[in-house]
């Protein structure tokens, strides 16, 4: 029978903690999270002192130092293909993503110091690394913004004294930037995902918004979008078995509080994870996401600890269920090579719920001192405890058909990059070659005013498509949809996807006209096309009759001719991705 964590130590407060190598949140009495540089000494300090830990460099961040990843491996195996023969899972744990939420740094920290010291795989608190569990832990993410310290940051944050900025090297935030890759950081993540293939993924994090009486929340990615058995699973085993734990080490979770400028005590719908964040990305790759959220208003001490007996609890449940969930990832992989339909967008269903038992505090209105006006208050003298309800359906109400392959020609090499760097399998045309495809045509979309992490999003963008024989040359890329990448495929390629490459702008080039005509000079072409082709007059007239403003437009029918002529340009409006049927 396998070993199963010992959960020992949350009871005796940081004293538990107090032997070495000493953290500085031990040092401070739990005041205080290490800097950055305090961090990776202190890890290489215990990587010497343990042969169960190795700590690794991987790709550079836009800081100009490398990501580092970290492994805990009770066998002292820190080969990623062996370990995966050996049948172990793998749980990614993310800390510092917004280097201001410190909590993860000095939980992980903590926890896998007490799992290392001696006597070996049994830590001061009594804890056992089961032997079909290998921790891999992110010290800190967003090295840039950690380096960028105050105590002025996030000013309703209670403590540490001091702590990182949410914004990277570049002002990025990166839990945004998990899609569109433009930062170092994400492409340093990106690879370490990948060579993992976790089969958990955790991203700590300390939330904002309403107050209340829980030290711990957990965002989980939605279950209809992770979809089939892995979404069944975790609605109905992984997500509720996590709550129990935790809430047996002294901590009631409950799920993240999306609750903003408002009271909780009506309940609240569950926070939409979508691709660009962390947790939504994992989901792409058939991984089990979650997002722990501590509660920034609570004693940092207090925080930690609470981190520290979720990522205990997570550990406890894999290796329980070590089986059950390698079975249902690989089930899935299997499934996605061939499956015919795939959700696109999704919409939240509020005649569908679940009940939870939320702690929360009296709330009520009252003059600002600020602005005279009413605002907001929770009085903590008051605290109550109730059901309410989390509205957690997300059913998909748009799908796509699942193409043959996608090509893509080579000029949109940014977009090869970033399939590449997801390790996506392609092959590059030997010869010029003419492939009858589906062709979408941008008919309309919408786009941000103002940019939104150095970019204008589009959305509500509508396609028509049709059949076209188009000419492709020697190096274009072929994308077979027959792979475990088919769903990150489709959710990147597909135009109308909520963060597709074209959603990030990727494809902006092709909405700007790049031909013209001069319009004295047009207009005697114009008139000799129309009387060669009295299908077309006969289109112009139909368009005049319809519309009166057009028909007192004579710039507007002249465009009208050209757009509807063989010297249009066929490349605007048109998605260079190709659809291979």
């Amino acid at each position: 029978m396998r070993n199963i964590l010992l959960l020992t130590c949350i009871s005796f407060g940081i004293a538990s903690f107090s032997q070495g190598p000493l953290t500085r949140f031990e040092l401070s009495g739990g005041s205080q999270t290490p800097t950055y540089f305090e961090i990776i000494d202190w890890w290489k300090k215990l990587d010497a002192q343990s042969p169960y830990i190795k700590m690794q460099p991987m790709g550079m961040t836009d800081a100009g130092y490398p990501l580092h990843v970290i492994l805990v491996s009770s066998d002292k195996d820190f080969n990623v293909a062996s370990l995966k023969r050996k049948n172990k899972r793998i749980i990614l744990i993310n800390n510092g993503i917004h280097p201001g939420e410190p909590d993860g740094i000095d939980a992980s920290m903590l926890l896998a110091r007490d799992i290392v010291s001696p006597p070996p795989g049994r830590g001061r608190g009594g804890l056992i690394l089961p032997d079909n569990i290998v921790l891999a832990i992110i010290p800190v993410y967003n090295i840039g913004g950690c380096l960028n310290r105050s105590a002025d940051y996030r000013v309703d944050q209670n403590g540490p004294e001091e702590f990182g900025f949410r914004g990277n090297s570049q002002n990025l935030d990166l839990n945004r930037d998990m899609i569109k890759c433009d930062s170092k950081d994400a492409r340093a993540f990106t690879e370490i995902f990948h060579l993992l293939d976790p089969d958990v993924f955790v991203d700590n994090h300390v939330s904002n918004g309403a107050d209340y009486q829980h030290v711990i929340t957990l965002l989980t990615t939605q279950n209809t979008k992770l979809g089939g058995v892995m979404g069944e699973y975790l609605k109905n085993e992984f997500e509720p078995a996590l709550f129990n734990l935790t809430t047996e080490k002294g901590f009631d979770l409950v799920p993240y509080v999306n609750v903003w400028g408002d009271s909780p005590d009506n309940g609240w719908p569950e926070y939409w994870d979508s691709p660009r964040y962390a947790s939504g990305y994992a989901a792409l790759w058939h991984t089990f996401s979650f997002v722990p959220e501590s509660h920034m208003l609570k004693p940092y001490d207090q925080r930690v600890k609470a981190s520290y007996a979720l990522m205990q609890s997570f550990v406890e449940f894999t290796a329980r269920n070590s089986e059950r969930i390698k079975q249902l990832r690989e089930q899935t992989k299997l499934e996605v090579i061939t499956q015919a339909q795939f959700p696109v967008k999704w919409t939240l269903d509020k005649s569908k719920f679940k009940e939870v038992i939320y702690k929360g505090y009296a709330s009520g209105n009252k003059p600002s001192e600020v602005s005279g006006l009413s605002r907001l208050y929770y009085d903590r003298n008051k605290p109550y405890e109730k059901p309410v309800k989390i509205f957690n359906y997300y059913p998909a109400k748009e799908f796509v058909s699942r193409p043959k392959g996608y090509i893509i020609p080579q000029g949109w090499w940014k977009i090869i990059e970033l399939l590449r760097l997801n390790k996506v399998q392609m092959i590059q045309l030997k010869r010029d070659t003419t492939i009858e495809v589906e062709v979408y045509k941008i008919e309309d979309y919408k786009t941000m005013p103002r940019q939104y992490e150095m970019h204008h999003l589009n959305s509500d963008v509508k396609v028509s498509a049709g059949v076209k024989s188009i000419n492709f040359r020697k190096g274009d890329w072929y994308i077979p949809m027959n792979q475990v990448a088919n769903r990150f495929l489709i959710e990147t390629l597909e135009p109308q996807a909520e963060d597709s490459y074209f959603a990030w702008n990727y494809f902006d080039a092709i909405l700007g006209q790049k031909e013209g005509y001069s319009a004295y000079a047009f207009e005697d072409i114009a008139a000799d096309y129309l009387k060669k082709n009295p299908a077309q007059k006969e289109k112009l007239e139909k368009q005049k009759a319809a519309d009166s403003a057009f028909a007192k437009n004579g710039r507007a029918q002249l465009n009208f001719v050209y757009q509807n002529s063989p010297w249009f340009e066929p490349a605007y409006m048109r998605y260079p991705v190709y659809r291979v049927k």
